[in-house]
């Protein structure tokens, strides 16, 4: 149960990563995030699965495909959108749009098959009086290797200062000379390509099909909600808690029950801390 959590909370965190990124860039919840988890999983499936492209080449893949498809829509939708939109509700609206486009362009093309592929690597290593597939191990190591590098990224480069400043304060950043559009076009490519990222990576595990971004945009909110959204370190905490949830949860009590207990729990807590874990009070 506990490496199979960290498994989950790994890749769970590279999901609440992006659609943190997103929202704390342009105050919007990227309600299609898990339809690009989803897109991702079937670039791996494609490339990898029926064409035998190298895994890695194939989540290099993703992150290209991932990017085009964030940056095309910060650009052509949200930018126009906020130039000329009067209400906020608008962006949500928007969003949900996006997310129903990509599901329903994804039923189409690639139908409700559920599709896995071959193991990347082969073995298990016994860890205690466990046992861990090496491919679950390779999908924890990558996921950990990427969360590390989008930190370091954000930290010390020129591009990512732009971005936490943007965050920061939208009409600040442009004031310095900041290429605002291009910056929150960077964000949103970025936070989609973490999502297709984590999509490539679970293939291996779970298999992919279309339907499942809706599952996986839920676990998005729930991971945001649970840390407090716009917050890097709290999408992290956020995804540690619902992956041992999840884990703990199907071990023990059957699938229904645990995401039952799982929305209950998160009721109960936003009802005293509406904010998150790490988010400020309100007012």
């Amino acid at each position: 149960m506990l490496l199979n959590g960290v498994v989950l909370a790994v890749n769970y965190a590279l999901i609440a990563l992006g659609i943190t990124l997103i929202f704390s860039i342009m105050n919007i919840l990227n309600f299609a995030h898990g339809q690009m988890f989803m897109i991702g999983g079937f670039v791996v499936y494609y490339l990898y699965g029926l064409f035998g492209v190298n895994y890695f080449a194939s989540l290099v893949a993703v992150v290209a495909v991932l990017g085009v498809i964030g940056w095309c829509f910060e650009k052509f939708f949200f930018q126009r959108m906020r130039k000329m939109a009067t209400r906020e509700e608008n962006s949500m609206l928007l969003a949900v749009g996006t997310a129903l486009l990509l599901e329903n362009l994804a039923l189409s093309f690639f139908g409700e098959k559920q599709r896995g592929v071959p193991p990347v690597v082969s073995g298990v290593f016994k860890i205690g009086d466990a046992f861990l597939p090496a491919g679950r191990l390779l999908v924890m190591v990558l996921a950990l290797v990427l969360i590390v590098g989008l930190l370091l990224f954000v930290q010390y480069t020129k591009l990512g200062r732009a971005l936490r400043a943007l965050a920061q304060d939208r009409e600040v950043t442009y004031l310095m000379g900041v290429n605002v559009d291009r910056i929150a076009a960077l964000g949103f490519a970025l936070g989609a390509a973490l999502a297709g990222l984590a999509g490539g990576l679970l293939m291996t595990v779970f298999g992919i099909n279309s339907g499942v971004g809706t599952v996986y945009s839920i676990k998005a909110f729930i991971m945001i909600m649970i840390g407090g959204a716009g917050i890097v370190p709290g999408a992290i905490l956020g995804a540690v808690v619902l992956g041992f949830a999840e884990a703990i949860g199907y071990a023990l009590l059957p699938g229904s029950i645990t995401y039952l207990l799982i929305f209950v729990g998160l009721i109960v807590f936003l009802l005293f801390r509406p904010q998150g874990l790490m988010g400020k009070p309100w007012g």
